[in-house]
């Protein structure tokens, strides 16, 4: 079973990595994907968890894409695990959900706006996998304190913290770097380096990213000195049928992460 000490690389100091697309697609583009994430943090020795969404419950639109089929998309996590031997993570939008999940990835994701669902934290809880929970949009980061302690109190001390921003006004999100040493007394903390640059379109309600602004977010959230990051990617940004406007292309994830893993050995360094 996976837990958070293997998540870490104490001989590099290097922060670890959640990363993959935002939703499975098919078989061929998470193996594609995987392939390429894999050998990247084989080289550059950053332990990777591979990420992706079963099904997207929480569209903007009732016809945007949401998935391939539950047990059709959790199978092909479950294959890219056992193909490349990394651990997978993947969200859950129910408390009935949590059981299924876990039959297939190492670690169940709590989504930002359910953080606070106590019934959906229990039931993660008790499936004994890594429980990661997204810090919601509205919430301070002393506040994680109690969804942390929710899942601890069902006997579960696999927990992690991912923040994603927080809003600044109704169409934007700002990331606080002051709370990330806050949260790390309570678990250790990954930085969401896409999903914090999302900016919902006033008009239509479709989400679209600032891309650019990737590494700004991630530098800094190194520099602080944040336990892992999380990004989602694809080969073909523009054609992803989910968050394709956030996401970073697959072909910079390379040069990214070698330059922050770099900035890491030098705060360590420090």
């Amino acid at each position: 079973m996976i837990n958070i000490p293997r998540l870490r690389n104490t001989d590099s100091g290097n922060f670890f990595i959640l990363a993959g697309p935002c939703v499975i697609e098919g078989e061929d583009m998470a193996l594609r994907i995987a392939d390429h994430l894999v050998g990247v943090c084989e080289r550059l020795r950053i332990p990777l968890v591979f990420k992706g969404s079963y099904r997207k419950a929480n569209r903007s639109r009732i016809d945007s894409f949401s998935g391939i089929g539950d047990e059709k998309a959790l199978k092909i996590l479950q294959k890219v695990g056992q193909t490349f031997d990394v651990p997978v993570v993947t969200d859950f939008h129910a408390a009935d959900e949590a059981a299924m999940a876990a039959e297939y990835v190492d670690i169940l994701q709590v989504p930002a706006f359910l953080c606070r669902q106590t019934d959906i934290l229990v039931a993660a809880a008790k499936t004994g996998k890594v429980v990661n929970i997204k810090k919601g949009q509205f919430l301070a980061p002393e506040a994680m304190e109690h969804a942390v302690r929710k899942v601890r109190d069902s006997g579960n001390d696999n927990v992690l913290i991912t923040d994603r921003g927080t809003m600044f006004g109704y169409y934007d999100l700002v990331v606080d770097y002051r709370g990330i040493p806050v949260m790390q007394q309570q678990a250790p903390v990954v930085l969401d380096i896409t999903h914090s640059l999302q900016q919902p379109n006033q008009a239509s309600g479709v989400t679209g990213g600032k891309p650019a602004l990737i590494e700004t977010v991630a530098r800094a959230g190194v520099a602080v000195g944040v336990d892992g990051l999380f990004l989602e990617t694809h080969f073909d940004p523009k054609n992803a049928k989910s968050d394709g406007a956030n996401m970073l292309d697959l072909a910079l994830f390379e040069p990214l992460m070698t330059r922050l893993v770099a900035l890491r050995q030098t705060i360590n360094a420090f």
